[in-house]
């Protein structure tokens, strides 16, 4: 493993943090915490810092569940996690983790519907979500959760998936803020 190379790559993607591996709810926090110290040194605005935080724990939250109702093994329940500052000072929060193909295509297409929303269509949608009753299953279908981090993002979200020859594929999620 070539880490100098690694360390070169970061920062000329000026990655601030990386994680790669099973996430855990101790270790979402942890990753969590030093993300908010960072954020602190690098004097980002109060709003952006929390912004920042919360389109995180979304996400992080949102692969563990995920890959805890599917019965995921700590291979497969393996998350990719990056946080970046592009060169004009917008944070890029980025995520992905294996998915079953049809979960993968159905959540690109909600997020490009969301893509094609303005900023009040966003929030009309998020009010519509937030009366809607949650199902017993818990699961709100990308819903509450995705349209509260396309709120605080200043760009849409940008999702990929891209198929492995298992059935499954690997999805990835990046916020900017």
């Amino acid at each position: 493993m070539d880490l100098l190379s690694m360390r070169e790559s970061y920062e000329r993607d000026r990655i601030m943090l990386c994680f790669n591996g099973p996430i855990s709810r101790s270790l979402i926090e942890e990753i969590g915490k030093a993300l908010r110290n960072y954020l602190d040194t690098q004097q980002a605005t109060p709003s952006s810092a929390m912004d920042v935080f919360a389109v995180y724990i979304e996400m992080t939250q949102n692969i563990r569940h995920y890959a805890r109702r599917q019965g995921y093994d700590d291979r497969q329940a393996s998350a990719t996690v990056a946080v970046a500052q592009d060169a004009e000072g917008h944070y890029l929060v980025s995520a992905g983790n294996l998915v079953e193909e049809a979960d993968g295509e159905r959540l690109v297409r909600t997020i490009e519907s969301l893509a094609a929303l303005d900023r009040a269509e966003l929030k009309a949608a998020y009010k519509r979500q937030l009366r809607r009753p949650r199902d017993a299953e818990g699961d709100a279908g990308a819903g509450l959760g995705l349209l509260d981090m396309a709120r605080k993002s200043s760009h849409p979200l940008e999702a990929s998936l891209q198929p492995l020859p298992s059935r499954q594929s690997f999805f990835s999620l990046t916020a900017t803020i």
